[in-house]
């Protein structure tokens, strides 16, 4: 069977880049967690690139003895455990110190209050800084010679380009394969939206 230029073209794409995302402050609720701070289950407003993965209508104001974030994203579906996902510069305005983890590793990391008008919520830990990390398909995965939770060194082709070590493989048939940088990594090599990435 012969393929378009078209098709080709984006075969030799997938087989040398990653494409690059930047994921913002958000958090991650409980089902209980929305009931008690907006009264209802979470709402869509846009999907993610990630399938099953929304952007709510719903906001929070996150708050520290030190500092307070406002309009802060709430990402969907609702987890099993709440969790705050910050960049480091985030941590120095709320005055914490939060542990560079994987999503889902929660235990030992700080907590904080989260607002919503006149409801509250007190975390007593789920805040961390997300690991920089790369989700992939298994077919992507095996293009690359990849496993899940092997570290690689991805190289940004972007206005600043950079080499990130210590990027996290991800790999699950219920991903499509982005590399995630927060804010700080992602505008410190210049992305925007549509910039690659390769695995070197």
């Amino acid at each position: 069977m012969s393929l378009s230029v078209d098709e080709l073209t984006e075969m030799i794409k997938k087989r040398l880049f990653i494409e690059l995302e930047a994921s913002g402050r958000h958090v991650h609720l409980t089902k209980q967690a929305a009931l008690r701070l907006f009264g209802h289950a979470l709402t869509e407003k846009r999907p993610l690139s990630q399938p099953g993965q929304f952007v709510c209508n719903e906001r929070v104001t996150l708050v520290t003895e030190k500092g307070r974030l406002e309009h802060v994203a709430v990402l969907g579906p609702e987890r099993k455990e709440c969790q705050v996902e910050l960049s480091l510069t985030d941590c120095v305005t709320l005055g914490i110190r939060a542990p560079i983890r994987l999503s889902g590793h929660t235990e030992n990391t700080p907590g904080l209050t989260l607002q919503n008008g006149e409801a509250s919520l007190r975390l007593d830990s789920g805040v961390i800084v997300a690991q920089r990390h790369i989700h992939m398909t298994p077919e992507d995965a095996a293009l690359h010679g990849l496993s899940d939770g092997e570290s690689v060194n991805l190289k940004t082709l972007t206005g600043r380009p950079l080499t990130f070590d210590q990027v996290i493989v991800r790999v699950s048939p219920s991903f499509c394969t982005f590399a995630h940088l927060d804010y700080d990594e992602a505008n410190a090599c210049g992305f925007q939206k549509g910039d690659l990435g390769i695995i070197v």
